[in-house]
């Protein structure tokens, strides 16, 4: 099966299973799930291709053990994300850009815990980027061990089993492997979709809030001596 290279030839999904197979699979999804260099590896599109290979027999693995072994690796990887947070801190928030690193990641993961609590570990898996920083967030604000568990394994499965078994279940119908790269771009988009929805509400809440300043810059003071100023002035005359 040849797919559409949606960027670099080696994050081609088709050719990173054909080249790494299962353990190159397992690798990334543990990356992108809580290192920091993680974050620009291709999630959905790589678990989906995952499932159609299984169907069609190109991924010589049962469904089952394909679907356990990335939502171990998925746990796992955002077991590693939130230690990591947990031990590195408020450091996180300070430390300098880089190729691989940009500070805006850091803080809209952190405005992503920060709107929907525990359940962003949940909800940022089907985020690229955001998912990669989320778990890491949860141990820079000492999230209680106990839920991040739970969150992370509710979300492993949703996002890895949930994806890969969707994958295994479009592929077994001729118009998906008919329009395979269309598929591809497709989930691109679609995972793009709440980044660009966050991206345009920072820029407007942006723009009113430099409206207010302007607003409030280019407005006298009024303060308290101005009436109290005016009265005296009144009863002088008298």
């Amino acid at each position: 099966m040849n797919t559409l290279a949606l960027g670099p030839s080696w994050l081609d999904p088709d050719y990173l299973l054909n080249t790494f197979g299962l353990p190159g699979l397992l690798l990334i999804v543990f990356a992108e799930s809580g290192l920091l260099i993680g974050f620009f590896l291709p999630g959905d599109s790589l678990l989906f291709t995952t499932g159609l290979l299984v169907t069609t027999g190109q991924l010589k693995y049962p469904l089952w053990l394909v679907c356990t072994l990335i939502a171990v690796a998925a746990i796992v990887g955002d077991q590693v994300g939130y230690l990591f947070g947990r031990k590195v801190g408020p450091a996180l928030f300070k430390r300098p850009d880089s190729r691989l690193f940009k500070q805006e990641n850091v803080e809209k993961a952190h405005e992503f815990f920060e709107k929907h609590g525990p359940k962003s570990l949940v909800l940022a898996r089907f985020v690229p980027i955001v998912r990669t920083f989320t778990p890491i967030i949860a141990g820079v604000s000492r999230m209680n061990y106990r839920s991040f568990i739970t969150y992370n394994v509710v979300g492993a499965i949703l996002w890895g089993v949930g994806v890969t078994v969707l994958g295994a279940l479009l592929g077994k119908i001729d118009f998906v492997h008919e329009h395979i790269e269309m598929i591809l771009i497709l989930i691109v988009l679609i995972s793009v979709v709440p980044i660009v929805i966050e991206v345009l509400r920072a820029r407007s809440q942006g723009r009113k809030a430099a409206a207010l300043e302007d607003d409030g810059a280019g407005r006298p003071a009024t303060g308290g001596n101005g009436p109290s100023s005016g009265q005296r002035g009144r009863h002088a005359k008298r």
